[in-house]
């Protein structure tokens, strides 16, 4: 249990007095990165999924065509 005790304790101080915290106007920044190549990458597959879903005769529809073939069983 002693471990146990040292290792929180280290832990705890390593994350106080080691770690490089980022800015909160950083994390503003860097979220707003995220959120935006996000939404790239979210417009590339849909766009990638509209292209080759077109032809309904191929193996693969894409994912929205799978969908609504899902739905319609309903």
């Amino acid at each position: 249990m002693s471990q146990l005790t040292t290792y929180i304790k280290e832990s705890y101080n390593e994350l106080l007095q080691k770690v490089t915290w980022p800015s909160w106007s950083s994390l503003q920044e860097s979220s707003v990165l995220v959120f935006v190549a996000s939404l790239l990458i979210a417009g590339v597959v849909a766009a990638m999924d509209k292209t080759f879903g077109v032809n309904s005769e191929s193996k693969w529809q894409g994912v929205v065509g799978f969908l609504y073939d899902l739905n319609n069983l309903f």
